[in-house]
């Protein structure tokens, strides 16, 4: 199967850019907005970006709405955690709605679904009503999913890690422009004349206009697959319209996708953890006003503009020499390192000190996350949105139990549950030694010694019935564009005696 003879140009349309055997872009052109590669790239980001700026909208403004609500340190911590829990089972449903119906609806029907959660948030008056509502917004965070679905149903291998990168990361700066938008929107409206308590409230419908309408252009303006909608290519037989249960099947089965859920959960875990507590931190630590607090909080979410697409732009140079292990061992060195600088930062006592190592940290536990996409792609080609969903829903529950553990009540300082996360960054991080790829290879192994080959490996997720039928043709596409997953350095590795070593 030849390489050339796979990226050669689509029979059936035109495209923009070069594409490969299953119309996927073998180029990323940032500036491009040409249908529907690229448009689906800015659609994805911008509407990801959106959910992320309604989800952590709250934070930054916490100093007023704890005074107006007479919140506790407990409800605090709570309403946070209440923000990201609900995403942990709406991103495994996310990605079985896009296996099953495609990324754009999936996508813009639980945007808009959440929407009105971020308007009525300007109404809550008490702990549980706030609680609330950031719960039902935490929801749109599991638009990652889609969006991570979207670019690996868009871009070929030797770009996907590029792709998914930086739509993560751009979609992830919400999380810091929400810390510069939201202190900005509040005072703009409490200088016109609007008293405090009443100034936080409005803001709210700054990010819930926004994320409506980005559900609207997601819906009107993109499009699932390189060659059409899902619903148009099951009506013409292009597409095979799977089972849920046998796509639900392959997926909790092969093991890789569990482990990259539990690595995710520190790296994006923590990322979400900082959001919801940094302003905070800053604010009652080192005294900083609320204003400054929020464009130091604001500097770690804003890395994401670089530090994500690094890390997947990372993870293709090294596949493309390495191959696939080139892929795994970056992960886990920019992770581990991410997890001493956590450490670090939870030890450093002055405000300059701190913000330092919290924007090297950052760069490193952001780059970890674009990292992890850089393989997710290549776990299962059948039940990528499942797989897409458990890592992306990893990062939740990472999130949930860090905030559980270490930032809820008044059991341990917040600098002392940040030291306690950097080594649970580290710890959480081995695991990524003990993904094996038959075909490939693993951190400390090469490829098999029985010569298994990327067609061995997809179409074991096909029933004999069903590859008689045909219904494994997009699979074995995949494969044969996956073959660059073997790097150039791929002979020299050492491989396990008895073919695959035990995990």
């Amino acid at each position: 199967m030849e390489n050339m003879d796979l990226e050669s140009k689509s029979v059936h349309r035109d495209f923009v850019l070069p594409v490969d055997s299953e119309d996927k872009a073998t180029k990323f052109r940032v500036y491009s907005v040409s249908a529907p590669h690229m448009r689906a790239f800015h659609l994805s980001w911008i509407s990801f970006f959106a959910c992320f700026v309604s989800t952590f909208a709250a934070p930054p403004l916490v100093p007023i709405i704890r005074d107006n609500l007479d919140l506790t340190a407990t409800d605090i911590g709570n309403a946070g955690i209440a923000a990201v829990s609900g995403a942990v089972f709406g991103r495994i449903a996310m990605g079985i709605a896009c296996d099953l119906f495609g990324s754009r609806l999936a996508s813009s029907a639980l945007i808009l679904l959440t929407a009105p959660a971020v308007f009525l948030t300007s109404i809550a008056n008490s702990a549980v009503s706030f609680l609330l509502v950031r719960f039902f917004t935490g929801f749109s965070l599991a638009t990652f999913v889609s969006t991570q679905f979207w670019m690996s149903s868009m871009f070929s291998a030797k770009v996907v890690g590029t792709a998914n990168g930086i739509a993560g990361g751009w979609g992830n700066l919400g999380g810091g422009a929400t810390q510069l938008i939201m202190p900005l929107v509040f005072s703009l409206i409490h200088k016109i004349g609007a008293t405090p308590f009443t100034a936080w409230r409005i803001a709210f419908f700054i990010p819930a206009l926004f994320q409506a309408l980005s559900a609207y252009a997601v819906f009107f303006f993109g499009q699932d697959m390189p060659d059409g909608d899902y619903a148009k290519l099951h009506k013409s037989g292009e597409k095979h319209k799977d089972n849920i249960s046998d796509v639900l099947y392959h997926a909790v089965t092969n093991y890789r996708g569990w482990i990259l859920a539990l690595t995710y959960g520190y790296c994006f875990g923590v990322e979400l953890t900082v959001d919801n507590i940094i302003a905070q931190y800053f604010f009652d630590r080192f005294n900083v006003n609320l204003h400054t607090a929020g464009i130091i909080a604001a500097s770690f979410g804003l890395a994401n503009l670089f530090s994500r697409p690094g890390g997947g732009t990372l993870s293709d140079i090294m596949a493309k020499r390495f191959g696939m292990r080139g892929r795994l061992w970056a992960l886990w060195i920019m992770q581990t390192l991410g997890g001493l600088l956590c450490v670090l930062l939870g030890k450093v006592e002055s405000l300059s000190g701190s913000i330092a190592v919290m924007l090297v940290f950052s760069v490193f536990c952001q780059a970890a996350c674009g990292l992890t996409f850089g393989v997710v792609p290549f776990v299962s080609r059948r039940s990528l949105g499942i797989i897409s969903g458990m890592t992306g829903g990893g990062g939740n529950i990472g999130a949930v139990l860090t905030q559980v553990i270490f930032f809820r009540g008044t059991r341990y300082s917040t600098e002392t549950g940040i030291t306690y996360m950097g080594i649970m960054i580290i710890c959480c991080t081995l695991p990524i030694m003990f993904i094996y790829f038959p075909q490939w290879g693993g951190m400390f192994y090469g490829p098999s010694s029985k010569g298994l080959t990327e067609e061995d490996y997809y179409m074991k997720e096909w029933s004999l019935k069903e590859k008689e039928n045909g219904f494994h043709q997009s699979s074995m596409k995949f494969a044969g564009n996956s073959t660059s997953e073997r790097g150039k350095k791929v002979e020299s590795a050492p491989t396990p005696i008895d073919g695959t070593p035990n995990t």
